[in-house]
């Protein structure tokens, strides 16, 4: 059998599918759309912990008991902050102007899911999009077809038990490359919702259809000298080891200053961190990376336990991380780049300012647009963060992972976190249902031309000299007062 048309003819049933699902999404009620997002919610939740072993068994990333979290996050957490959200029909009405916002679905969407977090995202893809009046057809990573697929299989019975029409949220169970490309470029899919790898992004992007995907995470964590110390260690620790590093807004490395490096190294240790020596780290650096230059696979949410083991470490029994310290920032350097697992790279420099500017190369580097974290008790600085680095998220006192995806800050929850023009994405959000619809706009005429411009006195007013240039002036110039005046 030829595997790759059987899952591209697979893609346009789904599609086909989901095309006639959203036409009865599009006519359904707000209350009606909200009973069905509830009721994925509560399913998924109630799954949570058969769907978090699923996944580390099948992918063998991370812990299943974070999984769990993650899973109870993308389902109840999403849904706390998107139940009460207009989405259908009039969202929005401004009397005095004169002007009324309706929320238009974009129709049916292509979710591609990667193997780091599958079971989470495909849960929170599936809400924020039926909440938007969208159907939803996904492209599971391979390493995770088994976990997406079995989550996708109760979610869409609990949708459909609430009133969703068949169809509306699909699954590819053949996923290939040339199927997925073919999920991606079909013309009934309105938008790609893409999660993952650098290359699958891009591809998303090329399709030819409108997209919004995510770039690769690299936050570095800046511990400025007025913070609390102890504090600040324990949230990037635990963060770090947060289902062995796989959120992409996980820490990757640390920049301290000078005159607190010793006092950082010595609580970092205490709490369970471990310092390779120059040949541990040049042998480790070995396995971050792979020929290509992209991250080896092999160590992504491995504990520090099988990374020790795979790169012949001989490594504290109870280590929670592995620390290289690292002055050098660049493609080649692993320490320098994205590492989904707990491995860190520790930088020092002798002022704020130069951590400054060390952040911003690395985040340059790799990361432009995602997220930064600051532990400091300093406003001034953290502001002076905030108007400089090139990230979408600047995270002040909290863990990066849970930080960034909204569940220890008040950003909007999230498992999909746009990177900004800087770093190659469609939108700088927290991905949310508000981003999954398009709003169309009612417009009543406010006032009529001859308010905007006295054509009576225009030619009396204008000396016969005046060129054709001046003339054209004359009456911008009193549409924009008039204007002005309106504002």
């Amino acid at each position: 059998m030829d595997i790759d048309l059987i899952s591209i003819q697979e893609v346009r049933g789904l599609i086909a599918k989901a095309k006639i699902a959203q036409r009865k999404l599009g006519e359904m009620s707000q209350s009606e759309i909200d009973k069905i997002v509830k009721a994925i919610c509560d399913s998924a939740y109630t799954n949570a912990e058969k769907l978090g072993k699923m996944a580390e068994e099948e992918t063998g990333f991370g812990k299943w008991q974070d999984k769990i979290v993650k899973n109870t996050f993308a389902s109840k957490a999403v849904y706390e902050y998107i139940k009460d959200l207009k989405t259908v029909g009039i969202i929005n009405e401004d009397k005095d102007k004169k002007l009324v916002e309706i929320a238009v679905p974009v129709g049916v969407i292509a979710g591609l899911i990667p193997s780091t977090n599958p079971t989470s995202t495909a849960i929170y893809k599936a809400m924020i999009a039926i909440k938007a009046g969208n159907s939803i057809v996904f492209s599971p990573h391979p390493m995770a077809k088994k976990c997406i697929l079995e989550t996708v299989r109760i979610i869409s019975q609990a949708a459909m038990d609430a009133g969703a029409p068949e169809g509306a949220i699909g699954c590819m169970s053949v996923p290939t490359m040339q199927g997925t490309e073919q999920l991606m470029k079909h013309s009934d899919i309105s938008l790609i919702l893409a999660t993952g790898g650098t290359p699958m992004v891009k591809a998303a992007y090329s399709s030819g259809n409108p997209a919004i995907g995510v770039g690769p995470g690299n936050g570095p964590a800046f511990i400025e000298k007025s913070a609390d110390i102890p504090l600040a260690v324990k949230r990037i620790l635990d963060s770090k080891t947060f289902d062995n590093g796989t959120i992409c807004a996980s820490e990757q490395s640390i920049v301290v200053e000078a005159c607190s490096k010793d006092k950082v190294i010595a609580e970092l240790k205490a709490q369970g961190a471990y310092f390779l020596n120059k040949e541990e780290a040049d042998r480790l650096s070995g396995f971050i990376l792979r020929s290509n230059g992209s991250m080896n696979p092999q160590i992504v949410g491995k504990s520090v336990e099988a990374i020790a083991k795979m790169a012949n470490l001989n490594v504290p029994t109870g280590a929670r991380v592995l620390i290289a310290e690292e002055t050098n920032v660049g493609h080649k350097y692993p320490y320098s780049r994205e590492k989904l697992a707990p491995i860190l790279g520790f930088y020092c420099e002798e002022t704020w300012k130069k951590a400054c500017e060390k952040c911003i190369d690395i985040l340059n580097n790799e990361g432009a647009g995602h997220t930064l974290i600051i532990h400091s008790n300093n406003e001034a600085i953290i502001r002076e963060f905030a108007l400089k680095k090139p990230v979408s998220r600047l995270l002040v006192n909290t863990p990066g992972s849970l930080g960034g995806i909204g569940a220890t800050t008040s950003l909007v929850p999230a498992l999909t976190l746009g990177c900004g023009a800087v770093g190659g994405s469609a939108t700088s959000d927290n991905v949310g249902p508000m981003n999954l619809l398009n709003i169309r706009r009612l417009a009543y005429g406010t006032c009529e031309i001859e308010d905007l411009v006295d054509t009576s006195n225009n030619n009396s007013n204008m000396n016969k000299q005046d060129s054709n240039e001046d003339t054209i002036n004359k009456i911008v110039g009193k549409v924009m007062e008039k204007l002005r005046e309106k504002l």
